[in-house]
């Protein structure tokens, strides 16, 4: 399978900064998202660092002798294994910074990567940065919020999209990435299909443009995935821009060589 990619991160236009990080394994065709907290806290510290140490694990772990800090899960895929253990290892490193640094404490990251591998996409994520997929005119979304407003969601189903929209707390997630020592990391993976458009963002995002029309701006693009990453953020912006935005979106091809391409 063939993946092109393009992605972009701006500050909003509320922010004067960009607490948020973003970074590609292109060897793995490995994405990564990740939106820090924390403002004064050093949010782009936790995000950033979140980032690097999953990116570093990867590299160390194409020697298949390397030492892993966590012991696999049995009931995953080794794919999966490395994907949630680099995801822990991050977890503690910004755990250990916050706790150590008095300039960090209270720092923290959502995270969410997607994997290519073989013919399979796998989504790993902490906290509400999302994945997605778009396929043949239909979006869904491949990540689950830890949110309260998801959670509320789940105890009250018949709950309204107008009840969703004025939710108090909907923007107070349940987990990210330095909050505690270990933390849970949720996964799954999907067939990938020729001509499927995947994308990863942070919730200054989604907070700012719906499903639909982020659907709609990603199929208006066609081929040009520059322009798709650059449109949805012009649009986020547009809409307000209370935070800061990232995306990076890929696509699948057919292809005899098995390449990653920015484009």
């Amino acid at each position: 399978m063939k993946i092109r990619y393009a992605a972009k991160t701006d500050p909003g236009m509320k922010r004067q900064q960009n607490e948020d990080y973003y970074d590609t394994v292109e060897e793995e065709k490995l994405f990564i998202v990740a939106d820090g907290m924390g403002g004064h806290a050093k949010g782009e510290v936790a995000s950033k660092l979140a980032t690097e140490t999953v990116k570093e694990f990867f590299k160390r772990t194409r020697d298949e002798e390397a030492t892993w800090p966590y012991k696999m899960d049995r009931q995953l895929s080794y794919v999966e294994n490395r994907l949630v253990c680099s995801i822990k290892l991050a977890n503690w490193k910004v755990h250990e910074s916050a706790t150590k640094d008095p300039m960090c404490k209270g720092m923290g990251t959502t995270m969410v990567t997607c994997m290519i591998s073989g013919d399979k996409s796998y989504f790993s994520h902490v906290g509400d940065s999302r994945g997605y997929r778009i396929r043949d005119g239909v979006i869904k979304q491949m990540t689950r919020d830890h949110s309260l407003l998801e959670d509320y969601k789940e105890a009250k189903p018949d709950m309204t999209e107008e009840e969703q929209k004025n939710f108090p707390h909907k923007n107070v997630i349940t987990r990210a990435l330095g909050m505690r020592e270990s933390v849970q990391v949720d996964i799954r993976h999907d067939t990938l299909l020729p001509g499927d458009t995947i994308f990863l963002c942070c919730d200054g995002l989604t907070g700012m443009i719906d499903d639909q029309t982020i659907m709609k701006i990603c199929l208006a693009a066609g081929e040009d995935l520059e322009k798709a990453v650059t449109d949805l953020v012009d649009q986020a912006n547009k809409n307000g821009g209370v935070d800061n935005i990232t995306v990076i979106v890929l696509k699948a091809y057919k292809d005899d060589e098995d390449v990653v391409t920015k484009k």
